[in-house]
């Protein structure tokens, strides 16, 4: 009889907890930003921090190559970017000189960020670049920089007005990083390619039309401080990822069709990066910060391949 009891009660517990993750799937939360903003809106991010903040991610992924991707290093350490080539030639320097310390690492990154000296830092810091974090790195050298409270001044970028004052506030220690650049290189080419092509065909006219819409319908929302919301609606998000990945061309030529190949295809790396790392972390409730070209292919490529996972946009 207690047998009996034992295998009820068992199953019982089976059904509650099998009902538990269904009613909490693993949730991926994504926020398109507008990178850098003008002096005359430089408080746009304000707004979108305290959104991000009244969600309460227990995770922060943002658009920075991991360090263990060497196919995107490959291409960023001579790539479109001075301050990654910077970066790489640090990490590289850094490796021959410096001798990482598991144990002590640790031990920084359980302390509150405001008991942090300057020699802890500075360890953390170096360890970032030995290991080629580059998020990481960025992250706690404005630490070094601004203190535990972050920039007072609007710093006009999403990484200080935005992901770093929310991993502050909420006690993350640790920014995952999701982004993947192997192919940057022939994208830009593409990119290039498709414009001579679209001189004289129409596609330019139409791609200045589609940016020209967007801009106007933009001011009077930035001018107000919700500039972020207005970006994230589903109908400016839908404009940016046309022109990104030059679907607005009504002639299909060779340049504009490479280019949306590898956009599409970096948005699926970038979407395999957050889905991996989300399911081996358990964690639930998972911010994405990243540029809002980049929300729709996310999107659609996280809901198409991870149907476990619950994909929410910030105006949904």
């Amino acid at each position: 009889m207690k047998t009996i009891t034992t295998l009820i009660a068992i199953f019982f517990f089976g059904i509650l907890s099998s009902n538990a993750q269904t009613e909490n799937p693993q949730e991926i939360y994504i926020m398109g930003t507008m990178h850098t903003v003008p002096k005359i809106i430089k408080r746009s991010y304000k707004p979108m921090l305290k959104d991000a903040i009244t969600y309460h991610p227990d995770a922060i992924y943002v658009e920075s190559p991991r360090g263990t991707d060497s196919l995107s290093w490959a291409y960023l350490k001579d790539g479109w970017s001075k301050s990654y080539q910077k970066f790489y030639r640090l990490s590289d320097s850094i490796q021959s000189v410096f001798t990482p310390d598991e144990n002590r690492f640790q031990s920084i990154l359980k302390r509150d960020f405001n008991t942090m000296n300057n020699n802890d830092l500075d360890f953390l810091i170096k360890t970032f670049t030995y290991h080629r974090d580059h998020a990481n790195y960025e992250f706690y050298s404005y630490i070094k920089t601004y203190g535990s409270e972050g920039s007072h001044k609007p710093t006009r970028h999403e990484d200080g007005d935005l992901t770093f004052k929310l991993a502050l506030d909420q006690n993350i220690k640790l920014l995952k990083s999701m982004d993947d650049q192997r192919t940057n290189g022939k994208y830009h080419e593409a990119w290039s390619k498709c414009s001579k092509e679209g001189q004289y065909n129409g596609n330019n006219a139409i791609n200045t039309k589609l940016n020209k819409k967007g801009y106007n319908s933009a001011i009077i929302p930035a001018l107000f401080r919700g500039l972020g919301s207005h970006i994230n609606s589903r109908k400016s998000l839908e404009r940016l990822h046309k022109s990104s990945a030059f679907t607005y061309a009504e002639v299909k030529t060779s340049g504009c069709t490479e280019g949306e190949k590898y956009w599409n295809a970096r948005n699926f790396r970038m979407s395999q990066n957050i889905a991996e790392q989300v399911i081996a972390s358990g964690l639930e409730k998972n911010i994405v910060i990243v540029g809002a070209s980049h929300v729709i292919g996310l999107e659609k490529a996280l809901k198409t391949n991870y149907p476990n996972l619950k994909v929410v946009l910030m105006t949904d």
